[in-house]
Protein backbone atom coordinates (compact mmCIF):
# COMPACT_ATOMS: atom_id res chain seq x y z
CA UNK A 1 0.00 0.00 0.00
CA UNK A 2 0.86 3.63 -0.89
CA UNK A 3 -0.04 6.77 1.60
CA UNK A 4 1.70 9.68 0.32
CA UNK A 5 1.70 12.69 2.61
CA UNK A 6 1.90 16.81 2.05
CA UNK A 7 2.37 19.65 4.72
CA UNK A 8 -0.19 21.92 3.54
CA UNK A 9 -1.64 25.56 4.68
CA UNK A 10 -3.86 27.18 3.65
CA UNK A 11 -5.31 24.80 1.60
CA UNK A 12 -2.32 24.66 -0.59
CA UNK A 13 1.36 22.51 -0.24
CA UNK A 14 3.21 24.38 2.13
CA UNK A 15 5.94 26.16 1.72
CA UNK A 16 7.62 26.12 5.55
CA UNK A 17 7.78 22.09 5.66
CA UNK A 18 8.54 23.12 9.51
CA UNK A 19 4.87 24.52 10.00
CA UNK A 20 2.10 23.42 8.04
CA UNK A 21 -1.47 23.48 9.66
CA UNK A 22 -2.54 19.45 8.48
CA UNK A 23 -0.29 16.91 7.04
CA UNK A 24 -3.30 15.71 3.66
CA UNK A 25 -2.58 11.86 3.21
CA UNK A 26 -3.59 10.68 0.11
CA UNK A 27 -4.14 6.42 0.47
CA UNK A 28 -3.03 5.01 -3.42
CA UNK A 29 -5.08 2.28 -4.65
CA UNK A 30 -4.53 0.54 -8.02
CA UNK A 31 -2.17 3.83 -8.91
CA UNK A 32 -4.84 6.21 -8.31
CA UNK A 33 -6.25 8.32 -5.05
CA UNK A 34 -8.56 6.08 -2.97
CA UNK A 35 -8.38 8.07 0.21
CA UNK A 36 -8.06 11.15 1.46
CA UNK A 37 -7.23 12.02 5.19
CA UNK A 38 -6.58 15.24 7.26
CA UNK A 39 -4.47 15.35 10.09
CA UNK A 40 -2.83 18.03 12.36
CA UNK A 41 0.81 17.21 12.84
CA UNK A 42 2.48 17.45 16.37
CA UNK A 43 4.55 20.26 17.82
CA UNK A 44 7.65 20.67 15.17
CA UNK A 45 11.19 18.87 17.35
CA UNK A 46 13.55 17.42 15.47
CA UNK A 47 12.34 13.98 14.36
CA UNK A 48 8.56 14.45 15.20
CA UNK A 49 7.17 14.11 11.72
CA UNK A 50 9.13 11.47 10.48
CA UNK A 51 8.93 9.11 12.88
CA UNK A 52 4.32 10.37 13.02
CA UNK A 53 4.26 9.97 9.35
CA UNK A 54 5.84 6.48 10.14
CA UNK A 55 3.12 5.40 12.71
CA UNK A 56 1.05 6.12 9.84
CA UNK A 57 1.89 4.44 7.24
CA UNK A 58 3.14 7.23 4.81
CA UNK A 59 5.53 5.66 2.29
CA UNK A 60 6.12 8.94 0.52
CA UNK A 61 6.19 12.35 0.99
CA UNK A 62 5.64 15.49 -1.31
CA UNK A 63 7.40 18.98 0.05
CA UNK A 64 8.65 22.67 -0.82
CA UNK A 65 11.98 22.27 0.25
CA UNK A 66 13.42 20.26 3.36
CA UNK A 67 17.23 20.11 5.29
CA UNK A 68 19.53 16.64 4.40
CA UNK A 69 19.09 16.21 7.84
CA UNK A 70 14.56 16.23 7.55
CA UNK A 71 15.35 14.14 4.66
CA UNK A 72 17.81 11.85 6.07
CA UNK A 73 15.37 11.08 8.81
CA UNK A 74 12.59 10.33 6.47
CA UNK A 75 14.47 8.04 4.74
CA UNK A 76 15.57 6.03 8.04
CA UNK A 77 11.22 6.07 8.54
CA UNK A 78 11.00 4.33 4.91
CA UNK A 79 9.63 7.66 3.74
CA UNK A 80 10.74 8.74 0.02
CA UNK A 81 11.23 12.41 0.00
CA UNK A 82 10.28 14.32 -3.61
CA UNK A 83 11.38 17.94 -2.35
CA UNK A 84 10.76 21.04 -4.90
CA UNK A 85 7.26 20.25 -5.38
CA UNK A 86 5.08 23.64 -6.23
CA UNK A 87 2.73 25.61 -4.04
CA UNK A 88 -0.29 24.39 -5.57
CA UNK A 89 -3.59 22.11 -4.88
CA UNK A 90 -2.04 18.73 -2.75
CA UNK A 91 -4.35 16.55 -4.77
CA UNK A 92 -2.54 17.98 -8.31
CA UNK A 93 0.89 17.13 -6.83
CA UNK A 94 -0.30 13.69 -5.28
CA UNK A 95 -1.58 13.45 -9.22
CA UNK A 96 1.47 14.51 -10.91
CA UNK A 97 3.63 12.13 -8.81
CA UNK A 98 1.43 9.23 -10.01
CA UNK A 99 1.73 9.62 -13.33
CA UNK A 100 5.45 10.86 -13.22
CA UNK A 101 4.90 14.33 -14.40
CA UNK A 102 6.03 15.92 -10.74
CA UNK A 103 8.81 18.28 -11.52
CA UNK A 104 11.31 19.94 -8.44
CA UNK A 105 12.51 22.99 -9.32
CA UNK A 106 14.60 25.17 -5.93
CA UNK A 107 14.37 23.79 -2.36
CA UNK A 108 11.95 26.15 -0.97
CA UNK A 109 13.60 25.62 2.44
CA UNK A 110 14.86 28.98 4.31
CA UNK A 111 17.94 28.06 6.16
CA UNK A 112 18.74 31.18 7.95
CA UNK A 113 22.27 30.65 7.47
CA UNK A 114 21.40 27.53 10.17
CA UNK A 115 23.03 25.13 7.93
CA UNK A 116 26.42 24.37 6.39
CA UNK A 117 26.49 23.72 2.17
CA UNK A 118 25.39 20.44 1.48
CA UNK A 119 23.18 19.10 -1.39
CA UNK A 120 19.56 18.69 -1.57
CA UNK A 121 19.12 16.11 -3.79
CA UNK A 122 17.25 17.88 -6.51
CA UNK A 123 15.79 15.65 -8.84
CA UNK A 124 13.18 15.85 -12.05
CA UNK A 125 10.50 13.00 -11.48
CA UNK A 126 9.59 12.97 -15.65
Amino acid sequence: MRRIALPVANGLLSAHFGHPEHFYIYEIKDHKIDKEEMHTPPVHTPGAFPKWLAEMQVTDIIAGGMGQRAVDLFNANGINVFLGAEVKNPKDLVNELLSGTLVSNENLCNHDGEHDHHDHGHHHFN
